[in-house]
């Protein structure tokens, strides 16, 4: 069994499952498992970052459904009598009821405690760097939620080494076209600019990515999800790209603004693919070949 079941084909039985199945029905299945529950809550979000695989909303103990309740019936039976509609507790997996609310004005003290609920211990610097990213989210968004903390600290984790970086975009779009979009990344510490067009903003932005950062992967997963609710939800993007040498590259960004989680999301997968092909003779063929380019 795999941690949010994952696997080839149609998958394996969800480690999440099975373990709790047992510790619910220690009656039946008396064995000790030597597996501290607490920790699958975390452990499914870390493999759905290092994957770009979701979890599904209804998915069993882990999903964000698992422990709502929105039927009056039911409702009713939890307050009266928890275990009616709930064999397990939502802390048990690792589900914090903090009532820790983030936003603008929020201290240092008090993030760093949230982080410490939702499992995570960063260094200084790293601690300072996501503070200040979410001070920046808490301008463009009402209300943070864990989930918007957790995609901001995953992504400063997976990017912290990065070659090259979104540094702006503007794109213009609308019904009577053309699209087009306008990109700044940083190259190793240089700020290259293009302008592209295409078919919809994604097109025109991912052309953009390709006129700076010449590459030959092509485009193999495109995947846009909403981290919560509310017209103001940080879209989640999730981006593959195939090389032609056999190397594949997965990743995932969040961003209150659809079409820059996308630029991030391709240009960390690109990343990705310049670690792997380090391991190849043209190591530094997609940084070269950008680096070759006039700036503006």
């Amino acid at each position: 069994c795999t941690i949010n079941g994952i696997g080839e084909r149609a998958g394996n039985a969800a480690l999440e499952e099975v373990v709790m199945a047992i510790k619910t029905r220690a009656d039946d299945f008396p064995y000790e498992l030597g597996i501290n529950t607490e920790m699958l809550l975390r452990a499914s979000k870390l493999v759905s970052a290092a994957t770009s695989f979701p979890v599904q909303y209804n998915k069993a103990v882990v999903g964000r459904n698992a422990f709502a309740h929105e039927s009056g019936i039911h409702q009713d039976g939890m307050l009266k009598h928890t275990q009616t509609y709930e064999i397990m507790t939502p802390e048990s997996v690792g589900v914090s009821k903090s009532s820790l609310v983030m936003g603008k004005h929020s201290g240092r003290n008090a993030f760093r405690s949230k982080l410490k609920d939702l499992g995570y211990e960063l260094s200084d610097n790293n601690f300072e760097d996501t503070f200040e990213r979410l001070k920046t989210l808490a301008d463009r968004k009402k209300v943070i939620y864990d989930e918007d903390i957790e995609a901001l600290v995953d992504e400063g984790i997976a990017t912290c080494h990065d070659r090259i970086k979104v540094v702006s975009l503007t794109v213009i779009a609308g019904t009577s076209g053309p699209q087009s979009a306008t990109l700044t990344l940083d190259v190793k510490g240089l700020h290259k600019t293009a302008q592209s067009s295409g078919y919809g903003p994604v097109d025109a932005t991912f052309n953009a990515i390709q006129a700076i950062v010449p590459h030959n992967a092509t485009l193999e997963l495109y995947k846009v999800n909403a981290v919560t609710e509310g017209t103001d939800a940080q879209a989640e993007v999730s981006v593959r790209l195939f090389e032609q040498d056999g190397y594949t590259a997965t990743s995932r960004s969040a961003d209150p603004d659809t079409l820059v989680a996308s630029a991030k999301a391709y240009v960390g997968a690109l990343n990705k693919l310049i670690l792997k092909q380090g391991r190849g003779k043209s190591a530094q063929r997609y940084v070269e070949d950008s680096n070759q380019l006039s700036g503006p």
